[in-house]
């Protein structure tokens, strides 16, 4: 019997171990979603009701403040039942709905936006677009919905497609996202607050160069061509427009010379008199936020003005306090930090709302009487993210999660309520209701752990000092699955250090699962947010700019530095990848420390600025003619001659971001300087891979590093 007993045991901790042994595969990172946390999908509240909904697979699911129990709102057969009594063709899943009021939810499948009164069943279709039809843009009430055709604007009121424009030269585009996507710009289209005017973007690019892309796909490969503005050449000419539903008339905003300036952070007034315009110079050193008239396009004033030696980047339009229509929030950085400031229509300063050496990420909503706002910022942490809220008159504020790490947040209309969902180093996923005043918690989902019978290395997060040995820089390293200190293990830094992105941060699987599929493949990873990278402040961020590359190197070294201090690290055995800005991180780095660097791949790599388009490069470069010393010190072709050791260089090869020519003329220096290199192109691929061909990259930089470090 004891034997018995001890053999069943001894089976069991075996299938325990063998459970906990399992490995990652790139295939299965870009296609089981069985690996993610689980949390409640497309979760936000019914109105300002005490309802909040989400959508699992085959239904809308609901839960109340005041109940334990959640019901269903729709299965996806009375969904259906729904769609086929209007005649329309059912579904194979509900599609991603959102609350217009309490009672009138809205959905769009295909082209055809439908209005769903959930007590009553009645459906109506409000509009059918073209199938042709992109930059969908729904006014607020729903009353009608601006689309593009090809390179012109039109709206749909629910009864006729109206022609907002008719261009014919097709260097002229309306209704899209101009100045290649910088300054916050995300749609090309902006409903004013009663959904009864339009105002919109018109991109004459006519006078920029045109870029050859070629699609493969074709029997005889084509031609695309893509207007791309290079650093120091000729930039578009953006204006905007104002349509008026009601007449059919356009007027055209006017915001001056000179004709080369960007336009952002477009905001109506609520009364929809005035639309007001963050314009800053080309040089990107002086921002005017201006107010015009709509109904004759002219310049009324300008509120204030921002300037900086190095930048300014206006990222978020201003907003209104809700019933005072006279005051208004601004985000800026000109304390060093973002930072919200309460103004007049006027353009005077009434208070600087938050302060501090820490971020504001973004502004979620205002409470029910407008005396409060709802915030989220850095300031429990770098590299958390957490709910605030603070009192606009006295300034006193509060912290409102507390569980470390990354917060997601949706604030009920009436600022009572919030629901957070969370995840750490140690936690998948966790979701809370929260009553604002009480702190009061409810858990409505808690994600178990989708890897728990994989063999995953440890993974901490620290800081060191910068290469100014005053500032602390984090830095992310994942030990080997079966870590054994006694062992010596090769090196994958993992590296992007460029604006705008923070690779560090307090959250689960912590850089993602290619990052640990590397760590389970025997190799410690590695990753330093260097200055230059996001969430740090102004002068932390900016202090790349005419100098691109220095600062970032000298920081990734102080990591190069520690990891070399480390008894279980391969010294001899160091490699480094990284995409866009970290492809060019990753090549200066070989180039200038190759005998610290045995392997590098860079993806997608600026290899020379002055083929970066004028929007973000003249940002932390200005202009070539402007910095001459900068565009040569960061012109990796000047430095081949110092490449050793294995370089692989990849590519997409319709890549409408860093252009092909970057990496190919980098290869033809390399075969003018008889340097060897190995290059690989997506054909079909933009500067991002998605969809499974990633995994494809995956395995070619993966086994890139087994055959050569």
């Amino acid at each position: 019997m004891r034997s018995l007993t001890l053999t069943i045991l001894l089976s069991f901790t075996l299938f325990i171990a063998l459970a906990q042994e399992k490995m990652l595969v790139p295939e299965e990172i870009m296609s089981n979603r069985s690996l993610y946390a689980t949390s409640l999908s497309n979760l936000q509240w019914q109105g300002n009701s005490g309802y909040f909904t989400w959508q699992e697979t085959n239904a809308v699911m609901r839960g109340h403040i005041g109940k334990e129990k959640n019901d269903t709102l729709i299965t996806l057969n009375k969904f259906n039942e729904i769609l086929t009594a209007a005649g329309k063709e059912s579904v194979k899943r509900i599609p991603s709905i959102s609350w217009r009021d309490e009672q009138v939810l809205t959905f769009s499948i295909g082209n055809d936006y439908y209005a769903l009164n959930h007590s009553t069943g009645k459906l109506s279709r409000e509009h059918s677009l073209p199938n042709e039809a992109e930059n969908a843009d729904a006014s607020s009430k729903g009353t009608s919905v601006a689309y593009t055709i090809d390179n012109n604007l039109f709206i749909s009121d629910g009864n006729q497609q109206v022609t907002v424009s008719s261009e014919k030269n097709k260097g002229v585009v309306t209704g899209q996202t101009v100045h290649r996507n910088e300054f916050g710009i995300s749609k090309g289209t902006f409903w004013s607050p009663e959904g009864n005017m339009l105002a919109f973007y018109r991109m004459d690019e006519s006078m920029v160069t045109e870029y050859p892309l070629v699609d493969i796909t074709a029997r005889v490969a084509e031609l695309k061509n893509i207007r791309y503005p290079m650093a120091g050449m000729t930039s578009h000419h953006v204006t905007v427009g104002v349509y008026d539903v009601k007449t059919g008339r356009t007027v055209f905003l006017k915001t001056g010379e000179p004709a080369e300036q960007y336009l952002t952070n477009i905001a109506w007034s609520p009364d929809q008199k005035h639309i007001f315009i963050a314009v800053l110079n080309r040089d990107q050193n002086h921002m005017k936020l201006n107010q015009y008239e709509v109904g004759t396009g002219n310049f009324i004033k300008t509120l204030f003005e921002e300037t900086n030696a190095r930048y300014v980047e206006p990222l978020n339009p201003m907003m209104f306090i809700p019933g005072i229509n006279t005051q208004f929030l601004w985000q800026s950085q000109r304390d060093g930090f973002n930072h919200i400031y309460l103004y007049n229509i006027n353009g005077q300063l009434i208070s600087q709302v938050t302060s501090g050496n820490w971020m504001v990420t973004g502004i979620e909503s205002f409470d029910q009487d407008a005396k409060g706002l709802f915030y989220t910022s850095t300031e429990a942490s770098p590299i958390e993210s957490h709910l605030y809220y603070v009192d606009l008159k006295s300034g006193k504020r509060k912290q409102l999660t507390t569980d470390k790490g990354t917060h997601r947040t949706t604030v009920r209309p009436d600022g009572r309520y919030f629901i957070t969902t969370f995840n750490n180093l140690q936690t998948p996923s966790i979701t809370n209701l929260i009553e604002v005043k009480s702190g009061k918690s409810k858990e409505l989902n808690r994600s178990g752990n989708p890897l728990k019978d994989y063999a995953l290395g440890e993974t901490n997060i620290f800081t060191i000092k910068a290469d100014d040995d005053k500032t602390d820089l984090y830095c992310r390293l994942i030990k080997p699955a079966g870590f054994d200190p006694s062992n010596k293990y090769p090196v994958f830094v993992y590296v992007y250090g460029g604006p705008h992105a923070q690779m560090v941060t307090e959250s689960w699987m912590s850089g993602g699962l290619f990052l640990h599929y590397m760590a389970q493949q025997g190799y410690v990873v590695f990753t330093l947010d260097n200055r230059g990278s996001a969430n740090r402040g102004f002068e932390f961020e900016s202090i790349i700019h005419r100098n691109v590359g220095k600062t970032e190197m000298a920081d990734q070294m102080k990591g190069i530095e520690y990891l070399q201090s480390l008894p279980f690290v391969d010294t001899e055995r160091i490699g480094i990848d990284g995409w866009s800005y970290g492809g060019f991180l990753t090549i200066n780095l070989k180039l200038t420390y190759p005998s610290i660097f045995k392997v590098a791949s860079a993806g997608g790599p600026v290899t020379d600025w002055k083929y970066y388009e004028i929007m973000y490069g003249e940002r932390y470069m200005d202009t070539p003619e402007q910095n001459p010393e900068g565009y040569k010190a960061s012109n990796l072709l000047e430095r081949v001659d110092q490449l050793e050791g294995k370089l692989l260089i990849i590519h997409g090869g319709i890549d409408n971001t860093v252009v092909w020519q970057q990496s190919l003329d980098f290869l033809k220096t390399c075969i003018e300087q008889k340097k060897q290199v190995d290059y690989f192109v997506y054909p079909t691929h933009e500067h991002n891979l998605r969809g499974i061909d990633r995994a494809h990259l995956y395995r070619k930089i993966a086994e890139y590093f087994d055959a050569h470090l």
